[in-house]
């Protein structure tokens, strides 16, 4: 039987993707089409470029959207979040471990229902589509059934979604603590069950050192060097009284870090979230083993854990992406997120420009994950996953626009005055998954 004919769309807007690390290439690294085109092929990117240029080549029966007015990029990714801690996000009055233990384990501890975490797991990818969140690197709770309901939400929307069993095997409420030994083999499962299911990727998550015992590591690094492909994510030096007590816990380790490297838990496609009270030697092994760091600027914040030095990470060649950290995280905006990263950059003394903001989101969050090949740029060959925002979204953010010098200028103002009003769509694989005003 003759090939089916792919199924092409066009999408019509002012376009905008990255190529490379701002920080490093400058505007060679900005591609931006003020009035352009993308072309989809049965769900992947097949031309982007101008629309003067491209549309005469399309053929007759291509499904053409026009966007002029509005801006389109890659979706966002968001590279580290708690989809159980939706229902904690703004629990105020506590730092880090403390917040742990008088909110969110109490929390995750419901997540023994199945059908708690199908509806939660729901609510939230509804809200990272809402926010034009098209892609995310996720906690789910120690619970099988929690890591099978957020995949199954996301391959229900068509996301691209990687998670995977939380690890803890003391220090954690009764309820919260599952052995070592019958955690590796529930992970094994899930492994066979979800990794490269559709856009399902399996992450192993240890949640962070103090709550992991040696052979819950040890185990943990067997399994991350087993599986070709599969992830790996955890916490470091978020807080200085966490760091104090990993040191307490592993008084060998030279730092936190080591404390996962000696188990074999760095590498490419592993990521740590904060990374803020670490040290250059840290971050050149970080750099050094391919791992990368999630900056979760919102948590940091709220938590009162500190500032992270994305230009002390970005000196020793370290991949950083954004993230919201939900539920510390206050938002599933990253445009809000974006919003943080800058006042933390100004806080230390140098702002992050907001082409660097939208990199983060985009291509830069996709090189931490090493999905670069599929995600956060519009190459040809990746999956067509974008987010159609509206600069015109607000009456404040309309005049701010409108006064603005050049593109620099209206995204600056996007990502600090934007948040999910700003989204007119989300677009998973060729699948508008979310519009605004939509019933």
């Amino acid at each position: 039987m003759p090939t089916p004919a792919p199924r092409l769309q066009a999408f019509r807007a002012g376009i905008l993707h990255f190529v490379d690390d701002p920080a490093q290439a400058g505007d060679a690294a900005v591609v931006a089409h003020e009035d352009g085109l993308l072309v989809l092929a049965d769900g992947k990117v097949r031309a982007f470029g101008e629309a003067a240029e491209l549309l005469p080549g399309l053929p007759p029966e291509v499904e053409l959207t026009d966007y002029r007015g509005r801006l389109l990029m890659p979706g966002f990714i968001d590279c580290h979040a708690h989809y159980p801690q939706t229902d904690v996000i703004a629990s105020p009055g506590e730092q880090l471990l403390r917040w742990l233990e008088r909110y969110v384990f109490p929390c995750e501890a419901r997540f023994a229902d199945a059908t708690v975490a199908r509806e939660t797991a729901g609510f939230f990818c509804d809200e990272l589509l809402r926010n034009g969140t098209t892609s995310a690197q996720c906690f789910a709770t120690v619970h099988p059934q929690a890591v099978d309901a957020l995949f199954a939400a996301a391959e229900a929307r068509g996301m691209r979604m990687t998670t995977g069993l939380v690890l803890m095997d003391r220090n954690a409420p009764a309820a919260l603590s599952v052995d070592a030994e019958l955690a590796h083999a529930q992970g094994e499962e899930l492994i066979a069950r979800w990794h490269g299911r559709g856009r399902a990727r399996y992450a192993v998550t240890p949640r962070f050192a103090a709550t992991s015992s040696a052979r819950q590591l040890e185990l943990a690094g067997r399994q991350f060097a087993a599986h070709p492909g599969v992830h790996l994510q955890s916490h470091l030096a978020e807080n200085r009284g966490e760091v104090a007590w990993v040191a307490e816990l592993f008084p060998a380790a030279r730092s936190y870090l080591d404390v996962f490297d000696r188990y074999g838990l760095l590498g490419e496609r592993a990521i740590y979230a904060h990374c803020i009270h670490i040290d250059d030697t840290d971050r050149r092994r970080l750099a050094e083993s391919g791992s990368a760091i999630a900056f979760c600027p919102t948590s940091n914040l709220f938590l009162g854990s500190g500032l992270f030095d994305i230009d002390a990470a970005r000196a020793q060649g370290v991949g950083v992406g954004l993230a919201t950290d939900v539920g510390a995280g206050t938002s599933f905006s990253m445009l809000r997120t974006m919003s943080e990263a800058y006042k933390v950059g100004q806080l230390r003394g140098r702002a992050l420009s907001p082409w660097s903001a939208f990199y983060h989101a985009t291509l830069g969050a996709a090189r931490a994950l090493r999905t670069e090949d599929t995600v956060g740029s519009f190459a040809p060959g990746c999956e067509g996953d974008f987010v159609v925002l509206d600069l015109q979204a607000t009456p404040l953010l309309a005049r701010r626009v409108e006064r603005a010098r050049d593109l620099e200028e209206r995204l600056f103002a996007l990502m600090t005055l934007g948040d999910d009003r700003a989204v007119n769509a989300t677009w998973v694989m060729g699948e508008c998954r979310h519009r605004r005003g939509a019933a």
